[in-house]
């Protein structure tokens, strides 16, 4: 088990940390912070149990590989310090917008990185990481990395072009969902479902719907036919879906994130 460095510990980074806990791929011993924020690296370290660093330099000295999971706009400043104190600790980057070569551009390609997008489902272990084709780590190195987040949900391969898309879809798309919940559950409170259980009437029926269409390998199309039966009730919903643009929409959401 490697000694694992997470640079930044907000959302993401502290919901990878608590997957691979959970997982048994990383003990809170083997695993450190850094942010500058003493305030949150106090309230995270006293919570999570790892190991808080005062500086940057003190985190590089102690870890094997290095999670950066802090804002985009820091990425760079922290990639350089890394660059002077620990060129050869594998790089591990989960900021937004990030790829190779804008490591490369930086001045910073001799890095040994590995660009990723995760999502928060990671942290229940039923994530998915897009994990950019393009890359610097060792194949021991990546291999090591593909075995830790493969440890809290899917990992797939992605051509560096296609990573801005990706990143839409998987990165920002748990927001998009949870914004579908909240609206089914408020349909179901209206009618008179008590709040709880509304929510789970409407998570449960999207965690096994996509269940399904993994497990079978089915079109949704297909699958969507199965419960619309002819002058019935489903139909009447979809075409009340159709009519509002739902599916322009959900198109409309990503588009506005490539722009």
């Amino acid at each position: 088990m490697k000694r694992v460095g997470f640079i930044g510990i907000g959302n993401m980074g502290e919901a990878l940390y608590s997957g691979f806990v959970a997982a048994g791929k990383l003990t809170p011993d083997h695993a450190y912070a850094y942010t500058p924020d003493k305030e949150q690296l106090r309230e995270k370290t006293e919570r999570l149990g790892l190991n808080g660093c005062d500086s940057l330099e003190d985190m590089l000295k102690a870890v094997e590989m290095i999670v950066i999971a802090c804002k985009p706009g820091q990425v760079s400043e922290n990639a350089a310090v890394i660059l002077k104190y620990a060129p050869d600790t594998p790089v591990i980057c989960i900021a937004a917008g990030y790829s190779l070569k804008k490591f490369e551009d930086a001045g910073q390609g001799k890095l040994k990185v590995q660009c990723i997008m995760p999502n928060t489902p990671a942290r229940i272990r039923d994530g998915v990481t897009l994990f950019e084709e393009a890359n610097n780590m060792s194949e021991e190195d990546r291999a090591y990395a593909m075995d830790l987040l493969s440890a809290v949900g899917t990992v797939e391969i992605m051509p560096s072009h296609l990573m801005k898309v990706g990143m839409a879809i998987t990165g920002c798309g748990p927001a998009f969902v949870d914004m579908m919940i909240e609206a089914y559950a408020d349909a179901a409170v209206k009618y008179g479902v008590p709040r709880a259980l509304a929510y789970r009437m409407v998570s449960g029926t999207i965690h096994g719907s996509s269940g399904l269409q993994i497990e079978t390998g089915e079109h949704p199309g297909v699958l969507k036919d199965q419960v619309c039966s002819p002058g019935g009730t489903t139909i009447r919903g979809v075409a009340a879906l159709e009519a509002c643009g739902f599916r322009d929409a959900c198109i409309e959401s990503i588009d506005a994130i490539m722009e």
